[in-house]
């Protein structure tokens, strides 16, 4: 009886806890559908709590880390019997400056972004479920990153910062970046571009990061170009023209001119 005790413990012979999504596929700021299927074990358990989180790797300077930054309660204070069986749904809604794992037709490489699933329960022992999920840019993202192609850029990777952006309205302790190559007749003003959104219920705030990289004959340096893209106004707008424009009013006077969309390379 001792033993069966210390077993409990550890969670031998506990619940088992699986989540099926009904919508896999997401987008900042839309809802998510799913259920917590639970299967009792070798014992009764009263449930504490029962609760989805969305998770994130995120990198800083001393070290990366998974990070929950989203966090929904599921069900509270119920009895799971001994080999029950019980489908509880749920529905959460994803933070509109939820970063991206999808586009240009795959996954964005560099990101980490799931769905755990957290079943607390009186004997002192939590059982976890975690679960991939996709998140596609919304239409007003798509077309940035279509103008980035658009104008020549080669998406390269991608990751999560914790930090804020000066001057941007920002609700979550981190913010996307994702990187791309310029095309060679731009590797002249910058080495690298990364591109930041921050959406909101209204549109979506575009930061781009012009990074030139220090040499024997030149100082390392960063300039930064702004625009944003309303919901009501993605499709309506040549948006590789607007990007254009931002990056020219970013740069040095004497910089030199760009080239303007078409013909560009394609991501890859």
């Amino acid at each position: 009886m001792v033993f069966e005790k210390v077993l409990r413990a550890f969670g031998v012979g506990g619940p088992v806890v699986d989540t099926a999504l009904a919508t896999p596929e997401a987008y900042p700021g839309g809802e998510l559908l799913g259920a917590v299927r639970l299967t009792g074990g070798d014992y009764d358990v009263e449930v504490e709590t029962l609760a989805v989180g969305l998770v994130t790797r995120v990198e800083a300077e001393d070290g990366d880390a998974l990070v929950e930054f989203h966090r929904a309660w599921v069900a509270a204070g119920f009895t799971l019997a001994a080999g029950e069986r019980q489908d509880i749904p749920f529905a959460i809604t994803l933070p509109w400056e939820t970063p991206l794992t999808f586009a240009y037709g795959k996954k964005l490489a560099g990101m980490s972004l799931g769905l755990r699933t957290e079943l607390t329960v009186e004997q002192g022992v939590d059982t976890d479920d975690a679960d991939a999920l996709t998140v596609h840019p919304l239409p007003a993202q798509e077309v940035v990153l279509d103008a980035l192609t658009r104008l020549g850029f080669h998406f390269r990777h991608a990751d999560v910062e914790r930090g804020a952006i000066f001057g941007v309205r920002q609700d979550l302790p981190f913010y996307q970046e994702i990187e791309f190559d310029p095309p060679p007749e731009w590797k002249q003003a910058m080495d690298d571009l990364e591109l930041t959104f921050l959406a909101d219920p209204e549109g979506v705030e575009v930061i781009l990061e012009l990074e030139k990289h220090g040499g024997l004959l030149h100082r390392a340096e960063d300039r930064y170009a702004r625009l944003r893209v309303n919901h009501l106004e993605a499709a309506s707008k040549d948006w590789a023209a607007e990007v254009l424009r931002a990056v020219r009013e970013a740069m040095p006077a004497g910089a030199g001119e760009f080239p303007g969309p078409g013909g560009g390379m394609h991501a890859q």
